[in-house]
């Protein structure tokens, strides 16, 4: 059973009614519920001014929920806002059913789709912490070792005598829950930074032949893997469920101009990211924060997909990536009618900001995706191409297809067991070569950018 709550005097969208921005968090909640493997017996929605402290949507609506679950007989009640410990224990007391709340559903569906040792310590970080505030409803029950043995019960003294020696293991036990899941906690913590150790090896391994990266961010079934796919020919899983990828994928992806160019896939952001998560997913994101380019991928067959930027904007900001170069992205655009399509074309064609004009595209059909890849090439920070006479040995293989990949050779020859060489190849790469003793002779000569 899923309980939606929309909000009168703290509206997450202000153009939107509270009620409707309600309705539409529930829907998304349903597809995070079946995304978990759920089934959807029902829901119920309140709209309400502000939070009941003690349950959230008061006392009388308990009661409805507390109904609607015992008709459809489901043994789980999910809450679509965040529910504090207190709140959480007495509806679960009040309706004899487990809780859970939208975080605890999204750290479920991340520990199911974790595939990678990274990812799935990032996530039981990240469940770790939300558990730790949780624990003092199992701790009171565990203290009730002695049962009804104080004043008034069987066999009982009167008085207190009768719970001596009764408290104490309780409070031990709970004690050392506490401390187990610090420990953990702390030894995951090492152990992701060994992590984001590696990671930066590698990325300065990558960084050794001087590729751009591009970034594919946006809300959570935008798109992003299909689209990921249709640029570099992957085969990233494609899921309609949300949250499907999780761990982070690298391709290379030769532009238009021949340039050569990193593409990276990340984690679909979502409403409401629990911040737990946000900062256990750190080593994750740290592909976004290193990306020369990042490709703001949107729904655009979402009636609400504004609102959803915003979300991924918000979090975008968070990251600290505000003045990156970005490109919007609007995607499947294969589920519009032709007649939406003008619509958004004319909306979208004079549109200028810090995202230049949208490109319209169809991961899934491929439309589109010859303009996205001819913008990429124009947005990248621009790596002047420079014309290179060289002569080097032909034992030096890697430097040749080197040269060969991320340039264009415009004559050679072979004398005396070396290789001469005209070409011209990115700045990047000519300051590189220029570092050798064999490498270069003669000087740079800027062709075009």
């Amino acid at each position: 059973m899923l309980v939606g709550v929309g909000w009168k005097r703290t509206p997450r969208f202000p153009g939107m009614p509270a009620g409707e921005q309600g309705r539409e968090s529930l829907l998304e909640l349903v597809e995070l519920a079946r995304s978990a493997g759920a089934e959807v017996a029902g829901t119920v929605f309140q709209v309400r001014d502000t939070a009941d402290p003690a349950t959230l949507v008061g006392r009388g609506k308990l009661d409805e929920i507390r109904a609607e679950a015992t008709a459809h007989k489901a043994p789980l009640i999910i809450f679509d806002s965040n529910l504090s410990p207190m709140q959480q224990r007495n509806i679960e007391e009040s309706t004899e059913r487990r809780v859970i709340d939208r975080t605890q559903l999204i750290l479920d569906i991340f520990a199911r789709h974790a595939r990678s040792r990274e990812g799935q310590l990032q996530v039981e970080l990240a469940q770790l912490n939300y558990m730790l505030p949780r624990l003092t409803g199992k701790g009171t029950a565990m203290s009730r070792l002695g049962g009804k043995s104080g004043a008034g019960g069987p066999g009982g003294s009167g008085g207190g005598a009768g719970r001596i020696g009764v408290r104490g293991p309780g409070e031990k036990k709970l004690e050392t829950d506490r401390r187990r899941i610090r420990d953990r906690i702390s030894k995951i913590q090492t152990s992701i930074e060994d992590v984001r150790k590696q990671r930066a090896l590698r990325r300065e391994a990558r960084n050794a032949v001087p590729l751009g990266t591009i970034a594919l961010v946006g809300y959570t079934n935008a798109g992003k893997s299909t689209l990921f796919n249709a640029l570099s020919r992957a085969e990233v899983l494609v899921s309609s469920r949300m949250f499907a990828t999780l761990d982070p994928t690298i391709r290379a992806l030769r532009l238009p101009s021949n340039r050569r160019v990193l593409v990276s896939d990340t984690v679909g952001f979502i409403r409401d990211l629990p911040k737990g998560l946000l900062t256990a997913f750190r080593a994750t994101l740290e592909e976004v924060q290193e990306a020369a380019l990042i490709l703001h991928v949107s729904d655009v067959s979402n009636p609400h997909h504004d609102e959803l930027d915003e979300a991924v904007e918000k979090i975008l900001s968070e990251l600290g990536v505000n003045g990156r170069p970005r490109l919007r992205v609007l995607n499947k655009m294969d589920q519009l009618s032709v007649e939406d399509r003008k619509i958004v074309s004319n909306g979208t064609g004079g549109k200028d900001g810090q995202e230049g004009t949208p490109v319209l595209v169809s991961a899934l059909t491929g439309e589109g995706i010859e303009e996205l890849l001819r913008r990429m090439d124009a947005e990248m920070p621009t790596d002047p191409v420079v014309t290179l006479s060289m002569r080097l040995p032909l034992a030096e293989g890697r430097t040749l297809a080197l040269v060969h990949a991320l340039g264009r050779v415009l004559h050679s020859e072979v004398e005396d067991s070396h290789m001469r060489l005209d070409a011209e190849v990115p700045e990047s790469i000519a300051k590189r070569l220029r570092l050798n003793d064999f490498a270069v002779k003669g000087t740079f000569r800027r062709t075009r950018s």
